[in-house]
């Protein structure tokens, strides 16, 4: 799954240009020498405004903005600074004072589902104007159409992927869920992920208890002390593989007896040294079952590598996949570049239309998913390499000759504008773009404007639902 990330992270990696201006353009009208900055660990009574993108909610203490965590439109709050900047401060509500007319009771206590407390017509305008917001503010954009969002299939139990961390409850229980927010150290535990089927959470279930049983501790994550990690489950949406991966320090495992505990179609042990909190990297071993995902989607059979990028909500990836492969508007004659392809999904629905399609994807893993995929599905058009598409890209165009269209999926920080001055060299006549993040598409759709295309149309995508996160495809035309 590609990770949750806050408003300021994504803004951070912007360009200075376009920080300095969506700043000034969203938040800074009303600055002046009155303005009082609070410290760090104030409590404030604060009135929330609006949301910013990432899902934060925008209030002013006397002109000065104080972005909350945990607050929707139209609550008022008493929050706790967490940062405090010349032009803004972060704070996360500690309580509820005044609840917005909008405020709906929640389903769980879940912190992957903040805007659970939105009701979902709502989530679906506010990512809309997000989208919208984000590229005429920060990317200067006009001019385009802006389709209507597409709404989830599934409000709930929609993740075919879920991350869990171990922790211990007061008592000092093993427990098993979720980071709590604006508490890294702490532990929220799951019983009924509403995020996950309910053959997910079963799966999670049987670990927890056969790690409890076997008395495994947790990892500490401020001493780097113990043995449980985390826990990694995927289920094949279409075909009803359950993949469960245990992620823990140096230290011995009885494997066979977790074996034993799990009914998981596949079972894998990763054993990391890593002080980061990540599960990617670290030796990787399979104890039962097959070591690749099978999955189904838009009629193509998937294999999917344990550390390979997939998207979580697979009955939507569908959906976002079909308006990638209609937006590129192939006649069965074009040369199509699909660029950060992952196990290639995207570019194997697009080869069948195509004359000839050449993926780029710099995790070797995930290359030989794509490879497999093709020869799977029987496509012999498409051809995919393991590089930096920053370095790779111009060795590619004059190896397969020069695209006609451009596809990209590129990870939430986007595109570095070396990357976006490869492809205008490249001078494909159109780049369909799949975004996760309109505050880097929009810089990038800039570039590309700047350079000569045209933003013809963008269409926000609701992956996931209770979640401030939204999708997009942004399809950008060469000359007029």
């Amino acid at each position: 799954m590609r990770r949750f990330c806050s408003y300021f992270s994504h803004i951070a990696k912007l360009p200075p240009s376009f920080r300095a201006s969506h700043y000034a353009g969203l938040f800074m009208a009303e600055t002046s020498p009155r303005l009082v900055r609070p410290h760090l660990g104030d409590e404030l009574r604060l009135t929330v405004e609006s949301l910013a993108f990432g899902g934060a909610g925008v209030a002013r203490l006397d002109g000065y903005v104080v972005f909350v965590s945990g607050a929707i439109p139209g609550d008022t709050v008493k929050a706790v600074v967490g940062k405090s900047k010349r032009a803004y401060a972060e704070a996360r509500a500690i309580e509820i004072l005044q609840p917005s007319p909008e405020r709906i009771k929640p389903l769980a206590d879940h912190p992957g589902a903040p805007w659970q407390v939105l009701p979902y017509k709502r989530q679906l305008e506010i990512k809309q104007q997000q989208v919208d917001e984000a590229l005429r503010r920060i990317g200067k954009l006009d001019g385009f159409e802006l389709e209507p969002i597409v709404p989830a299939v599934e409000q709930w139990r929609y993740r075919n992927k879920l991350e869990y961390s171990f922790g211990q409850d007061a008592d000092g229980r093993l427990i098993c869920g979720f980071h709590a927010p604006g508490h890294w150290q702490e532990i929220i535990e799951v019983r009924d992920c509403l995020l996950a089927s309910e053959a997910g959470n079963r799966a999670r279930e049987e670990v927890v208890r056969w790690c409890r049983a076997q008395g495994l501790v947790p990892y500490d994550r401020s001493t780097g002390e113990g043995f449980l990690r985390n826990l990694i489950v995927r289920e094949g949406r279409r075909t009803g593989d359950l993949q469960v991966r245990l992620v823990t320090g140096a230290g011995e495992l009885d494997f066979n007896g977790l074996v034993a505990a799990s009914s998981a179609d596949s079972l894998l042990w990763t054993q990391s040294g890593s002080v980061a909190e990540t599960t990617s990297g670290g030796n990787t071993e399979l104890l039962s079952g097959r070591e690749r995902l099978r999955e189904q989607i838009g009629g193509m059979q998937l294999e999917i590598s344990a550390d390979a990028f997939f998207q979580t909500n697979t009955e939507m990836a569908e959906r976002l996949y079909a308006l990638a492969v209609g937006d590129a508007a192939l006649t069965g004659f074009e040369h199509v570049y699909d660029l950060y392809c992952g196990i290639g999904t995207i570019g194997l629905m697009m080869a069948p239309r195509a004359a000839e399609l050449w993926g780029l994807e710099i995790i070797p893993a995930a290359v030989a998913d794509a490879i497999a995929g093709a020869k799977r599905n029987e496509i012999d058009n498409a051809h995919f390499f393991a590089g930096d598409v920053r370095l790779v890209l111009p060795e590619l165009v004059e190896k397969a000759g020069r695209p006609d269209v451009v596809l990209i999926d590129p990870p939430r920080a986007g595109l570095s504008q070396k990357v976006v001055r490869r492809i205008i060299d490249a001078a494909p006549r159109r780049v369909v773009y799949v975004s996760c993040n309109p505050t880097t598409l929009a810089p990038n759709a800039a570039q590309l404007v700047e350079a000569g295309y045209r933003l013809e149309r963008v269409r926000p995508v609701d992956m996931f639902p209770q979640t401030p996160h939204v999708e997009a495809v942004a399809v950008l035309v060469r000359g007029k």
